[in-house]
């Protein structure tokens, strides 16, 4: 059976010190809750080392926001994904929206990024979606299954079970538009048969399939509720314990 998942992203929030405190914060409100569902916070690079030891590893597990495309060498301010894997931390997200907008990441690079994290023991997080220009066009099904089989169809059946999806809507992100839950069901219905297609149902059944657009305590009742869709990628919301908590109380 596949595993609902609520998972946070930092993004560039949050001083060491406030990282530190926050997650202190959240590891005891779920401590005392008891959740339905995993829980995985992704901070930046600099607070994994501390927050790891300090949250229980039985109630929230650590990730990266990135790795890079690298193993190792003369590649300055990067970090590679053994050393995301050092701090204890476990998962990783890559090709998120704004990685791919705003520093150029393409399927190649990613191709390369998703081979080193597994390499090193970490499961990833793998975003896809389609900006607004490729709704309105209707290609949104065709760029979404471009991403998956571009990056990530050339792994084996059992790296597969590492492997997390998170569908980001990227027109439904900051504009004013909305997606709406038959939306997210739809589009993440696709994805389980585009999966299905390449490695089988069973594989595809037991993939979890993550909704990462602007979810909030006031709409997570109602995307989780789909069968296809299992749980959030959060981001602002994952930056205040209580807004969390009402999404992961969502299951």
């Amino acid at each position: 059976m596949r595993k609902n998942i609520v998972a946070g992203n930092w993004k560039m929030n949050k001083t060491l010190q406030e990282g530190i405190a926050l997650a202190t914060e959240l590891n005891a409100a779920l401590a005392a809750d008891k959740p339905n569902c995993e829980v995985i916070i992704c901070t930046p690079f600099i607070h994994l080392a501390s927050v790891t030891p300090i949250v229980d590893k039985g109630v929230i597990a650590v990730g990266a926001e990135n790795c890079a495309d690298k193993a190792s060498g003369a590649y300055t301010g990067e970090v590679s994904a053994a050393m995301v894997a050092s701090t204890g931390a476990q998962y990783v997200i890559l090709g998120h929206s704004e990685r791919r907008a705003y520093y150029g990441e393409t399927a190649e690079i990613l191709k390369e990024k998703v081979l080193l994290a597994l390499a090193n023991n970490l499961k990833v997080i793998f975003c896809i979606g389609e900006v607004l220009e490729e709704r309105e066009a209707g290609k949104e099904f065709e760029v979404v299954k471009a991403q998956i089989e571009e990056s990530l169809f050339n792994l084996t059946a059992e790296d597969w079970s590492k492997i997390i999806l998170a569908y980001e809507p990227v027109w439904a992100i900051g504009t004013g538009k909305t997606a709406t839950a038959e939306q997210a069901q739809e589009m993440h219905a696709f994805i389980r048969k585009t999966v299905a297609e390449k490695y089988g149902e069973e594989v595809a059944e037991a993939t979890s399939i993550l909704y990462g657009g602007s979810c909030k305590p006031s709409n997570a009742k109602e995307l989780f509720a789909n069968k296809d869709v299992d749980g959030g990628l959060i981001g602002g919301a994952s930056l205040d314990v209580e807004q969390f908590m009402g999404i992961v109380d969502a299951f």
